[in-house]
């Protein structure tokens, strides 16, 4: 099993592990509890920033919520860097789905049905009821012994956290399998009646789970993760039937939000996160059975990108474009394949005519000033670069990587270092961090520029110090 996939059925044994009390732990508790998780989460670098996948999940959970009475948290969707296919809910209304998920479902409603199950689970507090506040919430602990697991699960080195992780997650199965089927009840439950008041349809949530009961799996290593924490499926199918056997749509049943061409945005999942050597050969077989998809040739394409076989990516990738004229998904990613193979000037063309895209624009930005770096022209980079840094968006760790770049080809090392050891820091790597932004410290000769690195440093010397905390016994 990965270990992100370990870490992420041990933490949820644990929680349910604890004694079950209606509402244990408080409020504030779990908003403090939630946003530490968050963090944690965040600094494993697991979290996908992916702008198209992201802004759908994000039409789609909104639209769930919207429905909702009033509630004590703000509902937060990410989208996990893991191929299987999984969804949860932790403290706080933080949702997180695996963009394996996204690439084993086929339309937005039953996006919608797996969505809207989470958020039943949160507004249930579910997670809430499984914590002994007692026990675990007073002493502080309960977010830095899920970092202590997680650190343990990645580094797969420690006989003790193999251990620990193994016990738990076996004794863990049968506590989810004794006191965690009413909770799914009710999520689903909550979940119909959520859909019935958007343009989803309630019975999306039946087709995803029927799809993934249908996985072929052998033993209990390859059953889906998503069976593994949503216990009782085959119980909750046959609750699914009854309850929509009779549905009909209500005749005041509002449009859907925005819609997303839900195939382009699997498929691009797929070519840009998924493993080439297996995606490749059932994708090139789907081709040959419906040569005029787009969506097809247009993951085929960003697929055949990531390998040797650069261009046969670009061919695909323009057959798509011949489909679909002026799709930004298609332009954007045509341009970065043009960057790899050295053709800047017809990249930066492309890549000039979406620029003020609402979703991708600030994507085309930054390819294009990669493109212009490489042609010479680094004013024009460096200020394409420094438009995308202020929005703060995540996702452009890199763009600190290229601002250096350019900071060290007009001889600015003091700033060069500076750009260098944000970009460490961003990806987490404290320790060449750290030495990039003394060395610029050294230097530096702007006091807003010298502020900046002094903050940077400190941030890394405070979560130098939490690491260590967390490290030590409870």
């Amino acid at each position: 099993m990965r270990p992100f996939k370990q870490a992420v059925s041990l933490i949820l044994s644990i929680l349910l592990l604890l004694p079950a009390a209606t509402f244990a732990i408080s409020i504030p508790d779990e908003l403090k509890l939630g946003k530490e998780y968050l963090q944690l989460i965040k600094e494993k670098g697991i979290i996908l920033h992916d702008p198209v996948a992201q802004k759908m999940i994000d039409i789609v959970g909104n639209a769930i919520v919207k429905q909702l009475p009033p509630q004590p948290f703000h509902f937060d969707f990410f989208m996990v860097n893991d191929d299987s296919f999984n969804a949860f809910a932790t403290p706080a209304a933080n949702i997180f789905v695996h963009r394996g998920l996204i690439t084993s479902l086929d339309n937005m409603d039953e996006l919608a049905g797996i969505l809207a199950h989470e958020i039943g689970h949160a507004v249930g507090r579910h997670v809430s009821q499984s914590i002994d506040r007692s026990k675990i919430v007073a002493t502080g602990s309960l977010a830095g012994m899920i970092a202590g697991i997680l650190v343990g699960a990645a580094a797969g080195s420690s006989e003790a956290g193999q251990a620990l992780t193994l016990g738990s997650m076996a004794a863990g199965q049968s506590a989810m399998l004794t006191y965690t089927r009413e909770n799914e009840t009710e999520a689903d439950q909550k979940a119909v009646l959520f859909l019935e008041k958007t343009g989803y349809s309630p019975k999306g949530i039946l087709d995803s789970l029927l799809k993934i009961r249908q996985t072929d799996y052998q033993g209990v290593e390859n059953i889906p993760d998503y069976f593994k924490t949503h216990p009782g499926t085959g119980t909750r199918v046959s609750h699914l039937s009854g309850i929509l056997a009779d549905y009909t749509p209500p005749a005041d049943k509002p449009a859907p939000p925005e819609n997303f061409d839900y195939n382009m945005v699997k498929y691009r999942v797929i070519g840009l996160y998924g493993t080439p050597d297996t995606y490749i050969p059932k994708i090139e077989i789907a081709l040959q059975k419906t040569p005029d998809n787009t969506a097809l040739h247009y993951g085929l394409g960003l697929l055949y990108g990531r390998t040797t076989r650069m261009n046969e990516g670009i061919e695909q990738l323009n057959k798509a474009l011949a489909k679909a004229p002026f799709d930004p998904m298609i332009l954007l990613e045509l341009g970065r394949l043009y960057i790899r193979n050295t053709e800047y000037t017809r990249a930066i063309t492309i890549l000039d005519s979406m620029a003020d895209d609402p979703l991708l624009g600030d994507w085309a930005v930054f390819n294009r000033s990669v493109a212009q770096i490489q042609n010479g022209n680094l004013p024009a980079a460096q200020k394409g670069l420094a438009h995308v840094l202020d929005t703060g968006k995540p996702g452009f760790e890199k763009a600190n990587y290229h601002m250096a770049e350019i900071m060290s080809r007009q001889s600015k090392q003091a700033l060069s270092n500076y750009y260098l050891g944000v970009y460490y820091a961003r990806i987490h790597d404290e320790q060449n961090a750290a030495r990039q932004l003394e060395r610029a410290l050294d230097t530096l000769e702007d006091e807003q520029m010298r502020e900046k690195a002094q903050n940077e440093l400190e941030n890394l010397k405070g979560k130098g110090k939490k690491k260590t905390n967390q490290s030590r016994p409870f």
